[in-house]
Formats: structure tokens, C-alpha cells, sequence
């Protein structure tokens, strides 16, 4: 900015040098990048409003970009992890652990739980990013950033369970981490034989139920800590430390939406064959059924296995696609031709 620009902008008389430096400083190190006319549309340029800035995002990814970084993110998360998810989808069965198969064959389901993987993360990603952008720039202060955030993620959530794969590998991967089928092909034929084509879309409503709160905590936690960080740090953060915010945001949704998991879990564990128990059917019958049958324990079945879980799987899916963004960034890779 020249001293003629400077003229022109207003609220600068006095403290001018001092905050134009502060902008210049965070600009170099590619957190914000304020021209003439962004620093008009902020209005006057203060502390405040610089630090408001959104210094988050060192590397914005386009859509591509976004695409690819979602699926390996998916897919690192879902595979390192997978026996943990078993242990607690057996916790939150109604037959309990030992009879879910204890501490065996904690990887029955791994090959419904990587194909479901890539596209689910990716579309999540792809349809959190756009959103946010969308959301940020026609909501362009800082006292919307939660609601944008809680806005995008639910879209995100509702885009990726309604697709193709999304449930269908939850209800095969569950059914097997329970042993109720030993192989893929197996659950496949008896879910398409004992309840066709609706069986593998049984615990829908369920999943949405339990996703978007879920990504309504974690995401806007998320956001937060990667902005309160970067503020203290004055510097754009890297991939592991916002691995670090990830692994806390996901930690307290798990722990606060487990009852809804549970939830989600005995319905989808429900099969039509299976006569020797009375099935599950909706998320608030589960919730008061379970609720008067075995108190609010009950509720919050595996909740250890699943906090621990997730807060691992936080760090690793949002360090590996912090990572992968920034690689291709870098890199070049899917990057916009102009």
C-alpha cells in the first residue's frame, strides 16, 4: 500500500504504520492477503479486524484437490483404525461384546468399511469447502464463522449419507464386525434375499441423526482451535497441529453424541432375520426403548472405545487431508490451469 491508498482508507490516522505492518507481516507469511479493496469491505482496519481475518488457512485447495485429499484421508483413517470401531460397534450391540465375537476377528467388515471409505470423505470434503465458501462470502464477518461452519458440515453430512455408498457399507461392515455374516458376499445375499434392496439403507434416518450434530461440535470446534492457534502462533499452521485440533474436536462430539450412536448402531444391527429379538426401528424408539430397558448406561455403551477412536481418527483424517492439500498446493497437483 502507498501513502496515497493509505490516505483513502479510513480509521487508519495515527496507528497506520503499526497495523499495516501487522497486515504486511501475516500476508508474507500467507495467512491473509488484504488489498484496497478488501480492507474497504472489512470497513476500518484495526487489531481487531485483522486478527479476525480468518489467519487459518495457509493453502486453499480447489475442488479437485479437495476430492483427492478427502478419499486418502478416508481411506488412512477408516483402515488404521478399524479394530477399535469393532470393538465398539460389538460394546453397543444388544448381545454385548463376548457374544459379538469378543476380541476376534476384529478386521471382519474391513473390505465394506475401504470401499465406502475414499467417496464418503471425499464428498464430505468437497461439499464442506464449497459451502463454506459460498457461506463465508456472503456472510463476510467473523460473528457467523460457527453457523457457516455447523452450515457446511451439515450439508457435507447430508450429501455423503445420501449417496450411494454411504450406508449400505455401514450395515454390511456392522453386521459382520457382529459376526452375524463371515463374509461380504454372504451379508450382501442375505440382506438382498431377507430384505431387498431397502435392507442396506436400513439406519438412514439414523445416521443423519447422529452425523450432523456430531459434525455441528466437531467442525466448528475445529475451526476454532485452528484459529485460536494460529492467532498465538502468529503463523499459518501446519498439518500437524491441526491434526492436534482435529484429534480434540473430534474427541468431545464423540463423547457428547455417543447416546445417538448407539442408537444408530442397534438399528442397523436389526435384521429381519433374526427372530429370537424385537427389532429396533426409529431413533427416538431406540433412544426411550434403551433408555427404560437398561438406564442411561445403556445410552452410553462403548462410549471409551469411541472417544478413543475417534480422537485418534480426528488427528489422522484431518492431518492427512490438512497434508495432502498442502502437498498438492505446493506441488502443483490437479492445480487450476490458467
Amino acid at each position: 500500500l502507498g501513502d496515497a491508498q493509505l490516505a483513502n482508507v479510513g480509521g487508519l490516522r495515527g496507528t497506520a504504520k503499526v497495523v499495516i505492518e501487522d497486515v504486511l507481516h501475516l500476508a508474507g507469511d500467507g495467512l491473509v492477503k488484504l488489498g484496497p479493496v478488501d480492507i474497504k469491505r472489512h470497513g476500518p482496519v484495526t487489531e481487531r479486524s485483522v486478527t479476525d481475518a480468518h489467519p487459518i488457512s495457509a493453502y486453499k485447495a480447489n475442488l479437485k484437490q479437495t476430492l483427492l485429499a478427502g478419499g486418502l484421508a478416508g481411506t488412512a483413517v477408516d483402515t488404521a483404525l478399524f479394530p477399535l470401531d469393532t470393538l465398539k460397534t460389538r460394546l453397543q450391540s444388544q448381545a454385548g461384546l463376548v457374544a459379538s465375537g469378543g476380541f476376534r476377528g476384529i478386521y471382519s467388515g474391513l473390505l465394506s468399511a475401504v470401499i465406502g471409505s475414499a467417496p464418503n470423505a471425499s464428498l464430505f470434503f468437497v461439499t464442506y469447502e464449497f459451502s463454506k465458501r459460498v457461506l463465508s462470502a456472503s456472510f463476510n464477518t467473523p460473528k457467523y464463522d460457527s453457523l457457516i461452519h455447523m452450515a457446511a458440515a451439515s450439508f457435507g453430512e447430508i450429501v455423503r449419507s445420501a449417496c450411494v455408498v454411504r450406508v449400505p457399507t455401514e450395515v454390511i461392515k456392522q453386521r459382520m464386525q457382529t459376526k452375524q455374516y463371515s463374509t461380504t458376499s454372504a451379508a450382501v445375499s442375505a440382506v438382498i434375499r431377507g430384505e431387498g434392496i431397502l435392507g442396506f439403507y436400513h439406519g438412514y434416518l439414523s445416521t443423519v441423526a447422529r452425523e450432523i450434530p456430531f459434525t455441528c461440535i466437531q467442525f466448528p470446534l475445529y475451526e476454532y482451535l485452528k484459529r485460536q492457534y494460529a492467532r498465538i502462533k502468529r503463523d499459518r499452521i501446519e498439518p500437524y497441529e491441526a491434526a492436534m485440533c482435529g484429534s480434540l474436536a473430534g474427541g468431545v462430539a464423540a463423547a457428547i453424541t455417543t447416546p445417538l450412536d448407539v442408537c444408530k448402531t442397534r438399528i442397523m444391527l436389526s435384521s429381519k432375520q433374526q427372530t429370537n429379538i424385537q427389532h429396533y426401528t426409529g431413533t427416538v424408539s431406540a433412544f426411550r426403548r434403551i433408555l427404560a430397558e437398561e438406564g442411561a448406561r445403556g445410552l452410553f455403551a462403548g462410549i471409551g472405545p469411541r472417544v478413543l477412536w475417534i480422537s485418534i481418527g480426528g488427528s489422522i483424517f484431518l492431518g492427512v487431508y490438512e497434508k495432502a492439500v498442502k502437498t498438492m498446493v505446493q506441488t502443483g497437483l490437479l492445480a487450476d490451469r490458467r
